[in-house]
C-alpha cells in the first residue's frame, strides 16, 4: 500500500473514531440532560430500602363515647435475609418461630431467601417482640431483623354488635359491617422506614434511617346505645334459646325522630377478635371435615346481618301499611262501629280466603276492632278499594320498592311482584303480609314514618366524624325525606296500635305505667317448609314516640308456639320495661324532673367541670380507658345547650 492509500486510512479511521466519539457524547447528554432524573430516580427507588409502618385506625365511639373498636399497639417483624451472617441464620429462624411460635421450616426459608427484605409477622404483641429484643442483644445481632412498630385491631366488647361493627383482615383493611364500610375514613395514612441499601440489602454510605410517622385514621361516633345494645342482645339470646329458634333471630330499636339505631341484635352473634372462629359447637366439632367451600359459606352465615341482609313475611304486621293507606285516602274511619263485617272467609277472583278465626267468626267491627283482632277479611277488602295502582303507590312512598339506604353494606332489597303481575288474589295476599318479602330494617323504618307524623327518616348508624389531627367533629345530620301520609293519619294509626296492645293480640307487650302500641305478626318462611316466622313491631310512649322496636324470631320450635302474640310480644314487653326508664321516659302520671341546658366544658380542667355541672344540678362522668390529670376536656356529651334533666350524667373526654 502506498503513502497515499495509508494517508486515506488514517483519515477515514479518525473518521470513524470523530462520529463514534459524537454519537457516545450525544448519548451521555442525552441520558445527563433529558433522562437523568427519571434514572436517579430509579437509581434511588431500587437503593431504598423501605419498611411500612401501618397507621392505626381510628376509635369507633357510641353514642355515649364508650369504645367498640380501637387500635392497639402492636409490632411488626421483617428481615434483610442478606444482612444476616451465616453462621446466624439458623439460630435466628430457630428464635424467631419459637417466641412468635411459627414453623421452623417456612422461617429458615425466608432467612436464607436472596432477597433484600422478608416480613415474618405482623401484630406482634409488645411482649414476644421484646423477648426477640433480648434475644438478638445478648447474642450481638446488630442487621438483618428489623421490629416496627404496628398497630392492632380491638374489640373491648367482643362479640357485642358484631354483625354491625364488622372486622379488619391482617393488613388492617376493614372487611367486613361499619369497619367495611367507613374503612376509607378509619385506616388513615400508613408511614414508611428507609434507608440505602445496594443489591444485597447492604447499607450505604453513612446515612441512618429516614422516619415518616403513619397518620391514625379519623374516628366516628355510631348511634348505637351500648346499654340499649346490650338489653336486645340479652333478651334476643334469651328468646331465641327458649324458644328453640332454629335460625335465630333478630331485635332492631331505633328513634323516629331521627332515623338513629340505638340497637340492631342479630343471634348468633360472633367474637369480633377472633372473627374466623365459627360460633357453632356443632360445626366446629366437624370444623377440619369440612370444605373450603362449606367453611366459607359457614362464616359468611355467621357473618350476616339478618336485620338488614334478610327478607321474611312479615304476616299481619303489615296491615300497618294497609291501614295507614285506606285512612289516607279517606276509605274508612277508625272507630265506625260494624263497618266491616267477618264471616269466615272471604272470597276473591274465585278463591276462598280464611280469617285465622274461620271456626268462630268476628263479626261486625270498627278499623280498630279488625287490627286488634287481625282480621284477615278486613283488611283483604280495604286493599281492593284501594286497587294495585294505588296500593303500590304507598309501597313506593313508605320506602318498599327501594332500599332504605342505612350506612352499612350488604343491604337488600325487598321482593313483590311486578305491579303489572298482580291480581286480585295477589293484591288480597299483599293486604295482610304474605307472598311477598321485605326486610327488618324496612319494617323499623315503616313504622317510624307513621311514629314520626307520617314523614319518612332514613335510618343510620353513624352520627359524628371525629378528625383525629384536630379532634373536630363533624356532624351527619339526619336525612329527611317525603310525606307519607298526614299527621293525623299516623295519630290514628297509633290510637289503633295502642289498642292492639291494652286489649288486643299484643297484651304481652304491655308495661305497667307506658302507653305502648304494637302489632304482632306470624308468616311462614316460605312455601309449604313447615318454618314460620314470629315477630312484634312496636312504638312507646304514644303520645311523644321515641323508641320503635321489631322483634323478629325464626322458625321457633318450642313449647310456647309460633304465634307473635305468645312469642315475640313477650321479648318486646322485657325490653320495653328497661330501655324506657334507661332514656328517662317518665311514666303516666309520674312527675317529671326540671330540664337544664348543659353548659360548656370544652376547654375546661376536671375539677373545673365538676364545679360548673354542680352548679347546675348535673353530674359528671369520666371515660374509664383515659387519665385526665391536667388536660382539658376535648369533648363532652351531650353538647352544650342541649336540654336534660336534673340530676343526669355528662361524659367528658
Amino acid at each position: 500500500m502506498g503513502f497515499l492509500g495509508i494517508k486515506k486510512r488514517i483519515r477515514t479511521e479518525l473518521l470513524i473514531v470523530l462520529v463514534v466519539f459524537s454519537l457516545l457524547i450525544i448519548r451521555i447528554g442525552y441520558l445527563q440532560l433529558i433522562k437523568g432524573k427519571m434514572y436517579a430516580q430509579m437509581a434511588l427507588e431500587q437503593q431504598n430500602l423501605g419498611r411500612e409502618i401501618t397507621a392505626k385506625r381510628g376509635t369507633i365511639y357510641d353514642r355515649n363515647g364508650e369504645i367498640l373498636a380501637m387500635s392497639a399497639s402492636s409490632e411488626m417483624i421483617t428481615i434483610n435475609p442478606n444482612n444476616i451472617p451465616k453462621d446466624k441464620k439458623e439460630s435466628v429462624a430457630r428464635t424467631i418461630s419459637e417466641i412468635l411460635e411459627l414453623d421452623y421450616e417456612k422461617i429458615l426459608k425466608k432467612v436464607n431467601k436472596n432477597s433484600s427484605i422478608e416480613i415474618i409477622a405482623k401484630k406482634v404483641d409488645k411482649e414476644k417482640s421484646n423477648q426477640l429484643r433480648k434475644w438478638l442483644l445478648d447474642n450481638n445481632i446488630e442487621t438483618g431483623i428489623n421490629i416496627d412498630e404496628d398497630a392492632k385491631r380491638y374489640y373491648p366488647n367482643s362479640t357485642l354488635a358484631s354483625q354491625i361493627i364488622g372486622f379488619c383482615g391482617s393488613d388492617n383493611q376493614g372487611l367486613n359491617g361499619l369497619e367495611a364500610k367507613y374503612d376509607e375514613v378509619l385506616k388513615g395514612k400508613s408511614g414508611n422506614i428507609s434507608k440505602l441499601s445496594d443489591a444485597k440489602g447492604r447499607k450505604i454510605g453513612e446515612t441512618g434511617e429516614n422516619y415518616t410517622e403513619a397518620i391514625e385514621g379519623d374516628s366516628i361516633e355510631l348511634t348505637i346505645d351500648s346499654n340499649i345494645q346490650k338489653i336486645a342482645e340479652k333478651y334476643l339470646k334469651e328468646a331465641c334459646i327458649d324458644n328453640v329458634c332454629t335460625d335465630g333471630g333478630n331485635i332492631l330499636i331505633m328513634n323516629p325522630k331521627n332515623g338513629d339505631i340505638l340497637a340492631m341484635a342479630t343471634y348468633p352473634n360472633y367474637n369480633l377478635n377472633e372473627p374466623f372462629k365459627i360460633n357453632s359447637e356443632e360445626l366446629a366439632n366437624i370444623w377440619d371435615t369440612m370444605s373450603s367451600e362449606d367453611k366459607n359459606n359457614s362464616l359468611q352465615a355467621m357473618w350476616r346481618n339478618k336485620a338488614i341482609a334478610d327478607t321474611y313475611e312479615p304476616g299481619s304486621t303489615f296491615k300497618l301499611v294497609t291501614s295507614s293507606a285506606a285512612l289516607e285516602e279517606g276509605i274508612c274511619g277508625t272507630d265506625k262501629a260494624g263497618e266491616f263485617s267477618c264471616s269466615g272467609s272471604i272470597e276473591i277472583a274465585k278463591v276462598r280466603i280464611k280469617c285465622w278465626r274461620y271456626y268462630r267468626p268476628h263479626g261486625g267491627q270498627s278499623l280498630r276492632q279488625a287490627l286488634m283482632n287481625s282480621c284477615n277479611p278486613v283488611f283483604i277488602g280495604l286493599g281492593q278499594r284501594l286497587g294495585v295502582e294505588n296500593y303500590y303507590n304507598y309501597l313506593e312512598k313508605f320506602g318498599f320498592l327501594g332500599k332504605t339506604g342505612i350506612d352499612i353494606p350488604g343491604e337488600a332489597k325487598s321482593i313483590f311482584l311486578a305491579k303489572e303481575k298482580v291480581g286480585p288474589v295477589e293484591l288480597a295476599t299483599i293486604s295482610f303480609g304474605q307472598r311477598f318479602e321485605v326486610t327488618p330494617i324496612q319494617m323499623t323504618t315503616m313504622l317510624s314514618t307513621i311514629a314520626n307524623n307520617g314523614k319518612y327518616v332514613q335510618p343510620r348508624l353513624v352520627k359524628a366524624r371525629i378528625n383525629s389531627q384536630t379532634e373536630e367533629r363533624e356532624e351527619i345530620d339526619p336525612i329527611y325525606r317525603n310525606q307519607v301520609i298526614s299527621q293525623q293519619t299516623a295519630e290514628n294509626v297509633l290510637s289503633m296500635m295502642e289498642s292492639v296492645v291494652s286489649e288486643g293480640t299484643g297484651k304481652n307487650a304491655k308495661v305497667e305505667g307506658y302507653r305502648i302500641g304494637g302489632k304482632t305478626g306470624t308468616s311462614e318462611d316460605g312455601v309449604n317448609t313447615g318454618k314460620y316466622v314470629t315477630s312484634f313491631i312496636g312504638v312507646a310512649p304514644i303520645n311523644d314516640p321515641e323508641v320503635v322496636m321489631l322483634v323478629t324470631l325464626y322458625n321457633p320450635t318450642g313449647e310456647g308456639g309460633h304465634q307473635g302474640g305468645g312469642v315475640a310480644a313477650p321479648v318486646a314487653g322485657k325490653i320495653f320495661a328497661e330501655v324506657l326508664p334507661y332514656l328517662e321516659i317518665p311514666k303516666e302520671g309520674e312527675e317529671q324532673k326540671q330540664k337544664v341546658k348543659v353548659p360548656d366544658l370544652i376547654g375546661k380542667t376536671l375539677s373545673e367541670a365538676k364545679k360548673i355541672l354542680k352548679e347546675n344540678n348535673l353530674e359528671i362522668k369520666i371515660n374509664e380507658n383515659e387519665e385526665f390529670g391536667e388536660k382539658l376536656i376535648t369533648k363532652q356529651i351531650p353538647e352544650k345547650d342541649i336540654s336534660v334533666e336534673e340530676g343526669s350524667f355528662v361524659i367528658v373526654h
